[in-house]
């Protein structure tokens, strides 16, 4: 990846990540807990956000070996318990992450769309188409892979609310091996074959 690419991309990719975590504290003080505000994580400033593996190492690793670029950022501090109106507020909390990047998304291709009809082609402009697909896809990716039903990710949460009760000490009992689940499903390329399909159809659909 070109440096110039990497000016754009990197700020493009925190704040994908970083505005996911927002949106799941801005939901949650909507129905009443204010957690995120008070412990300092209701905010688009990426300094309280930084995950070392997430936000430092993996797009490190990611630039180095020339692959996508891809993070996560420190969840932001949700208490169910001060939660209003539940089972709703927590679905709306959890779904408000994935919801965040679909909105980045479809703003990044309506960009592309504008940008290709309206100027002149020049290397600035296809830079810029670049990152712009670059957004488009990136957000995609994150809004898919966290609607995925593995503890940590919002896709858990989103089953967990709509299950019964087993279900939900089922997922009690896994989540602590959820992020080693996540890296074997990754590693046995399981992510690339479920996830990328979807993400392509979602593309084809908002670029129209």
């Amino acid at each position: 990846m070109m440096a110039a690419d990497l000016l754009l991309t990197l700020p493009l990719l925190f704040f994908s990540i970083i505005l996911h975590e927002y949106a799941h504290g801005a939901v949650a003080e909507r129905f009443g807990d204010d957690t995120a505000r008070v412990m300092g994580r209701l905010t688009l400033n990426p300094l309280p956000h930084i995950d070392i593996v997430g936000t430092i190492i993996l797009p490190a690793v990611c630039m180095l070996t020339n692959a996508p670029m891809f993070g996560w950022a420190k969840p932001v501090p949700v208490n169910p318990y001060r939660l209003s109106n539940k089972p709703i507020s927590i679905v709306l909390v959890a779904a408000a992450g994935p919801l965040s990047n679909f909105f980045l998304a479809a703003i990044c291709a309506l960009a592309m769309q504008v940008v290709t009809h309206t100027m002149t082609p020049t290397d600035s402009q296809m830079l810029l188409l670049r990152c712009l697909n670059y957004g488009t896809l990136v957000n995609l990716y994150l809004c898919v892979f966290n609607l995925l039903p593995i503890p940590p990710l919002d896709g858990s949460k989103l089953l967990e609310a709509a299950l019964p009760g087993r279900f939900s000490d089922f997922y009690a009992r896994i989540a602590p091996n959820g992020f080693m689940i996540i890296m074997l499903l990754m590693m046995t390329g399981f992510f690339g074959k479920v996830i990328s399909p979807i993400v392509m159809l979602l593309y084809r659909m908002l670029m129209g």
